[in-house]
């Protein structure tokens, strides 16, 4: 996919960071209240060390078990490895590292190695809009075959499709009609008030008590078996046409703060397409 102006720097973003010393509960706290999927983790001169998201904290998480998680620190569970560009490479660049490294997030580095920003899948899904040179049909670049579930599955069962697939999100259907969508994000808050129960601050456990009675209680039982896909699953999800442009798939991941969209044919679930779809297609301009 050709684009009319390939300058990374009108894309670049600061963001959020966090301390090594930090908790997994407030790179937890950090990610809900900013809406973000992902924190960089820097020094004392503020050089990246490391990323952390969602996902991992969602792992993390279910690693632990029963094990209190007060003393356990972000740098003990983030990734290390980072891939960064500097302000003179081209949006291609990123869009090849993305699709190379299969990873959501690009470091960009100025001088002496300090953090000069982050780009991310949506931000190159954005570029789309306004830069693209020709129209595109999602069915072009949609992934076809689509990982999904049934309502009544168990949790640990949409789990272990999500990590043993790696991929981010699945597509929870009945008669290949998309009902709902789970991604790691959805995990996060479905565990953690057992784990507000043991360390966060009381008036803290309350309000989950009080806003989300159903999953509190669910979460008591303290086993995933428990827990069916429908029980945290997004329900009604927002789907497109396969025959529709790729511009109006990214415009409804924007508005609606989602990475990806089932993609139907006289209502029937024919594949999906997610900002890597996009990016990949970038990627191979």
């Amino acid at each position: 996919m050709r684009l009319k102006n390939t300058d990374l720097n009108k894309i670049i973003k600061r963001t959020i960071t966090i301390s090594p010393n930090a908790s997994i509960l407030d790179a937890r706290e950090i990610l809900l209240r900013h809406n973000l999927k992902r924190l960089v983790i820097i020094d004392s001169k503020k050089c990246p060390i490391g990323i952390i998201t969602e996902k991992d904290i969602a792992k993390t998480i279910y690693a632990l078990g029963d094990k209190p998680i007060k003393s356990v620190k972000v740098s003990g569970f983030m990734s290390k490895k980072l891939i960064t560009v500097k302000r003179t490479d081209s949006i291609y660049d990123c869009a090849k590292l993305m699709k190379k490294n299969h990873i959501g997030s690009i470091i960009v580095l100025g001088n002496n190695g300090i953090l000069e920003g982050l780009i991310t899948k949506t931000d190159l899904a954005s570029i789309f809009l306004t830069h693209a040179i020709s129209p595109l049909k999602v069915s072009k670049i949609m992934t076809r075959n689509v990982i999904t579930a049934m309502p009544g599955d168990s949790l640990l069962y949409v789990e272990s499709l999500l990590i043993h697939n790696r991929i981010s999100r699945i597509v929870i259907q009945r008669n290949r009609i998309p009902v709902g969508i789970i991604t790691y994000r959805d995990f996060v808050p479905a565990k953690l008030p057992y784990w507000l129960s043991q360390s966060a601050d009381p008036k803290e456990v309350e309000n989950y008590k009080m806003n989300s009675p159903n999953e509190f209680q669910v979460n008591q039982m303290n086993h995933l078996l428990h827990f069916k896909a429908v029980d945290i699953m997004s329900s009604n999800p927002i789907t497109i046409e396969a025959d529709e442009d790729v511009g109006i798939a990214v415009l409804l991941m924007i508005r609606n703060g989602i990475s990806g969209l089932p993609v139907v044919k006289k209502s029937k679930l024919v594949g999906i397409i997610t900002k890597a779809d996009i990016v990949n297609a970038i990627a191979q301009a």
